[in-house]
């Protein structure tokens, strides 16, 4: 009954969305291809130094009517998505999207640009900017404006700007107060369990097509650029600060806590256009991103939509965005932005009530829905972020993982509660020919379940694996979403091994050159040893001399601590030397001894309590297991 009620459920939904594409009004289709000049003649963007960044014919596939293994929902806002090449969004504002998950937009401001958002990598801003270039003319930058702290919305910059010019003041580059501490340290303490993870959540080597990866949900793939940072020089304090740069006036509203952690929308009142980042979009959004992050605050999201409406809604001709379309019309965009905010507004309140009256956050995801009202409209639907996990974001925010019941408290782990379910159903043959069964019947999240113990209880056989990833794939060909999409297909890929898992990217020089000393030590903490570090106890200075900067580390009790701005003058040890000297020594890039006897290191004290240090900090494990042990 329960793989019956499944199936069911699965079809009242596909018919009630094949009735709303049904009715759709194609506005959507309309303003994305409102403007459009041109794109790439070449459509392969190269990636410096050899190799393909995009190759923008991936998505040549999604012109013809839906196929079969993609959710026909998924399937427009893809079409959607993707349309590529620059565009007039009115006089004095262009885009170029398509060639990247986030849009690149160009103002014009008299004597030359101010670029917003300059793209996740180099070769992908460059290449932009030269399709600028090539129809609008050669004209300077005067500005660039970051709008929030993902690496999507500055790393490409220097492929429009040099940082000679930056550092020199000739051109400012503007952002949110706090933007360079949060774009540096929201990847670097969890960032290669993030990493890996981020690869199930944007299909990073899934195949593009019918049966692999159809957009993140919130734009294109993201390219395998080069990225790069710019430091901010001017910041955006309050909602209200103006800034005039060439002939354009900005006003700004910052948004702190909503997609991002530091984060602002702004109006150009000589247009009456209002630019929106990423705090409204054409779909709904992750208060708690699949690859990891901090929690959103959804409440706080709702209420800058609330203030932005009142700030820049009844002016607005146009507003435009870090990723998506455009739209145009002050009633389009006012009720837009309501609904928009209505949508996580409820999203919020639905769950507290819920919350409050006992039910967990298992519970809660299945019982809470849109409104009709709501959910019919496109951008509220779950491309990206869904109610599901979503809702499941609020509780944590508000309550953390603990649903307060006790069996939960101390759980056993996954691997020998899967070996004990799996022992009391009958043993792993028996378990796989249910999951079959289930899988057969339409139940595909009981199968993935039941397939799922078989897995982790040690019967991880090529023919369990394949079952599992029959049922993923079914799973991820039904998902509306681009983002489970791509978590399903990628589960299977790897029950599959079908490809191998990229090497880990090594720390990125401009983030280290943005990371204070006291990031980069935090990184050494969290990955120490106890093992190895067990029964060390020293302190030692750290003099470090081409910043002038002073450090005291100590080790006790399996626990690094370090002190900025100080010296401890009954340390064991005192090593002066330089901050990539530190960086190289700390991570295993050289050992100790080697820098030591070059000179490069100058030692007072034992050397060797510095060098048992280094030895027990690890580089984490890359490519751990999440669909097998």
């Amino acid at each position: 009954m329960a793989g019956e009620s499944e199936r069911l459920a699965a079809e009242r939904a596909r018919r009630d969305l094949d009735a709303l594409i049904a009715a759709d009004d194609r506005h959507d289709f309309e303003f994305a291809e409102r403007g459009f000049i041109a794109t790439r003649r070449d459509p392969v963007i190269p990636r410096d130094g050899g190799g393909v960044t995009s190759d923008l014919r991936g998505y040549d596939f999604l012109a013809g009517p839906p196929a079969p293994t993609v959710n026909p929902s998924l399937w427009r806002q893809a079409q959607i998505l993707t349309k590529h090449g620059l565009f007039k969004v009115m006089d004095g504002i262009f885009q170029v999207r398509g060639f990247d998950v986030s849009t690149v937009s160009f103002i014009d401001a008299g004597e030359g640009w101010i670029v917003v958002d300059p793209l996740t990598g180099v070769e992908q801003a460059r290449a932009a900017f030269e399709l600028v270039t090539e129809h609008l003319g050669a004209r300077p930058v005067l500005a660039v404006i970051y709008s929030h702290s993902h690496t999507d919305h500055y790393g490409g910059v220097r492929g429009i700007v040099s940082p000679e010019d930056v550092a020199s003041g000739k051109i400012p580059v503007i952002a949110p107060e706090g933007f360079l501490k949060e774009a540096v340290s929201e990847n670097i303490i969890a960032g290669p369990a993030m990493l890996r993870r981020a690869r199930f959540q944007f299909g990073g080597t899934l195949p593009r097509g019918p049966e692999g990866e159809v957009t993140s949900g919130l734009g294109p793939g993201i390219p395998t650029g080069t990225p790069s940072l710019i430091a901010p020089t001017v910041d955006i304090t309050h909602t209200g600060q103006v800034l005039t740069i060439g002939n354009v006036t900005i006003e700004f509203q910052v948004t702190p806590e909503t997609e991002a952690p530091a984060e602002m929308n702004f109006y150009l009142p000589a247009k009456q256009a209002v630019f929106m980042a990423e705090n409204a979009n054409l779909t709904m959004h992750n208060l708690l991103p699949a690859r990891g992050a901090l929690v959103r605050n959804a409440k706080g999201w709702a209420d800058y939509l609330t203030e932005a409406i009142r700030l820049f809604a009844g002016r607005s001709e146009v507003m435009f965005a870090a990723h998506g379309i455009p739209r145009f019309g002050r009633e389009h965009i006012t009720a837009f932005l309501r609904s928009h905010r209505d949508a996580y507004k409820y999203l919020h309140d639905q769950t507290v009530r819920l919350m409050n009256n006992g039910l967990t956050p298992t519970e809660i995801a299945e019982e809470i829905r849109l409104p009709e009202s709501l959910s019919n409209q496109w951008y509220n639907r779950g491309y990206y972020g869904t109610m599901s996990h979503n809702s499941k974001a609020v509780y944590q925010r508000y309550l953390g993982w603990y649903d307060a019941n006790p069996v939960n408290l101390w759980r056993l782990p996954i691997e020998e509660e899967s070996a004990r379910y799996v022992e009391a159903m009958g043993g792993a043959a028996a378990v796989l020919a249910r999951g079959r069964e289930a899988a057969a019947n339409g139940d595909l999240r009981w199968a993935a379940t039941l397939l799922n113990h078989v897995i982790f209880a040690g019967g991880e056989t090529a023919e369990a694996r394949e079952a599992l990833a029959g049922v993923y794939t079914q799973l991820g060909y039904a998902a509306e979403a681009g983002s489970w999409r791509n978590i399903y297909l990628n589960g299977a890929q790897e029950l599959r091994a079908e490809a191998q898992p990229p090497k880990p990217a090594p720390f990125r020089p401009e983030v280290l050159g943005a990371a204070t000393t006291a990031m980069i030590l935090d990184v050494a903490a969290v990955r120490l040893n106890p093992e190895k570090a067990n029964g060390l106890t020293f302190t030692i200075n750290l003099e470090l001399t081409d910043r002038k900067e002073q450090v005291v580390l100590s080790l006790a009790n399996c626990v690094l601590v370090h002190e900025e701005g100080v010296s401890e003058p009954s340390a064991d040890a005192t090593l002066r030397l330089t901050r990539p000297e530190m960086l190289m020594t700390l991570f295993g890039v050289v050992p100790v001894d080697t820098l030591v006897a070059s000179g490069a290191i100058a030692v007072e004290g034992e050397v060797s309590h510095y060098a048992a240090l280094a030895a027990a900090i690890e580089a984490p494990v890359a490519n751990f297991g999440i669909v097998i042990p």
